[in-house]
């Protein structure tokens, strides 16, 4: 590694963001015996149980603000802004997230696979699922373990057609109710930079620099050499073979963008020179939407959760559901999950979520500005699919969870409906209703898509190498063609796992 005050550092590999999918990636090249050079854009805080990191991170019954990155909607709805929480921090939104882990469906990765990504399959990916989930330190609540908020609708999940499982996480079971699998140790969020970094800082070819922002990647007959990037107030160049991208769904669009990769029209805009005219940069981006519903509560469920707050750390997340709409009745698409925040002990409200996993809405990220300190502008898209799928999955979320509070087992802990859409009856009234009421599950995707070159919104290829730039990959959630039916930290996970396994094996 070149020397600490040097302003061109050298390596074998820039890792772009030490986030979920970057911390996993760094580790594994380091653990190859490879020169990583990893450049995240907020502060490294250091390893688990240093006195840096806040309250806030740590604390696994709430998500974390510190270290955000400050990404909102902007005036894509009207005058109410929502904001989409990204952690600006070594670990990324793994730092922040509810640290709950769920995998998916085998037939989301077979899909990636069948559409022109080899190496994708669920048989695949299957071994790089288990050894994440070892690394992580992932376990899942017993039943004995769970708060009577949380056990009162798992056992409510039979009386609508949600059979109680063991799990969420067989990929070829359906639709059913258990107990959530987390990254939780002690009550503290067991982040990525934990569970990856932390093992292999002591390798001296492994080097790690916080609040290194990346401007662009340097590119010079068709391959990377290296990265320009900001530190300490100046622009700063590192000079590597190989870059790999893993700067999240929003940034590594607009790194792309700055190096002149991207639809020539919008590079023109900012006189970038092009590149590599690749249209689908920034495009294909995708959430799930989600909805939230409240009840009153009742004096006996209030007293119990006192009871196990005083006995001890009671999550405000332990069960979730996987529940089929309209659309998807072989498989499911609708997550619901049953929540109410610690913080919030009196008076506080009961809630119960909807997220719709199999989004048909699309939106994108653009640039703002050509400098890397003016964020991307977002537009999720929620809610414009023309045929209103995503719309209708979320009212069939609602139906659902209304079923399962007018279960015997549920109806008199509940109490009453108690959020803005309770008198709300007729899907027409709830379309109307979701459309000013937009809320996110917190998993974009999609604007580096994977895919053949034969796909006009390609950008990287099945190795997550982007195309027509040699030695530029991406790692990360931005290269999945389509969400799986998952919360993504685990995919995200998986991602890193996969695109180290492909370097390694090529580097031999």
């Amino acid at each position: 590694m070149a020397a600490e005050d040097a302003k061109v550092l050298e390596a074998d590999v820039i890792v772009v963001g030490g986030g979920t999918a970057g911390a996993v990636v760094a580790a594994r090249l380091a653990e190859n015996g490879d020169e990583v050079l990893v450049l995240e854009a907020g502060p490294d805080l250091g390893a688990f149980g240093d006195i840096r990191w806040p309250e806030d991170l740590l604390d696994a019954t709430r998500m974390g603000k510190s270290y955000d990155w400050g990404f909102d909607s902007g005036s894509t709805y009207g005058d109410k802004v929502m904001p989409f929480e990204r952690s600006r921090v070594i670990g990324g939104c793994s730092v922040h997230n509810g640290a709950v882990q769920t995998w998916g469906h085998r037939a989301d990765y077979d899909s990636w696979c069948a559409a022109g990504n080899p190496g994708w399959s669920t048989d695949d990916l299957l071994p790089l699922f288990a050894r994440a989930s070892e690394r992580l330190r992932v376990h899942t609540y017993a039943s004995t373990d769970l708060t009577p908020w949380q056990e009162s609708w798992y056992s409510a999940g039979p009386s609508v057609g949600l059979p109680m499982l063991a799990d969420l996480n067989d990929l070829d079971e359906t639709v059913g109710i258990a107990p959530e699998s987390v990254n939780i140790i002690d009550g503290v969020r067991f982040n990525n930079a934990f569970g990856y970094l932390d093992p292999v800082r002591h390798l001296p070819k492994l080097r790690i620099l916080g609040d290194a922002m990346v401007d662009r990647v340097i590119v010079q007959g068709g391959a990377t050499v290296g990265v320009i990037y900001e530190f300490e107030g100046e622009q700063r160049e590192a000079r590597a073979p190989r870059v790999v991208l893993a700067c999240g769904t929003f940034c590594t669009p607009a790194v792309l963008l700055r190096s002149g990769v991207g639809a020539a029209a919008q590079l023109a805009r900012f006189e970038i020179p092009v590149v590599a005219d690749l249209p689908g940069v920034g495009e294909n981006l995708h959430d799930q939407p989600f909805v939230l519903l409240s009840w009153q509560g009742s004096d006996r469920m209030s007293r119990a959760m006192r009871t196990a707050r005083n006995d001890g750390w009671a999550p405000d997340e332990q069960v979730m559901a996987k529940a089929a709409s309209r659309f998807d009745p072989d498989l499911f698409d609708i997550h619901l999950l049953p929540f109410s925040p610690t913080q919030r002990s009196d008076g506080r409200l009961w809630n119960a979520g909807a997220g719709c996993l199999q989004p048909a809405s699309r939106g994108g990220v653009t640039l703002a500005s050509a400098s890397a300190s003016v964020l991307p502008l977002v537009d999720h898209g929620f809610y414009t699919d023309p045929e209103g799928h995503d719309i209708a999955v979320l009212a069939d979320g609602i139906g659902i969870l209304r079923e399962l509070a007018a279960s015997a087992g549920l109806a008199a802990l509940l109490g009453g409906e108690a959020w803005a859409g309770a008198d709300l009856a007729t899907d027409a009234e709830i379309a109307g209703y979701l459309t000013t009421h937009v809320d996110s599950y917190w998993h974009p995707v999609g604007t580096a898509k994977m895919g053949p070159a034969t796909d006009p919104l390609a950008v990287v290829d099945a190795r997550g190498e982007v195309y027509g730039v040699r030695g530029c990959f991406v790692a990360d959630c931005s290269l999945m063609p389509a969400v799986p039916r998952a919360t993504t930290a685990m995919p995200a996970t998986v991602i890193g796992e996969r695109v180290a396994e492909i370097l390694i094996a090529e580097s031999r």
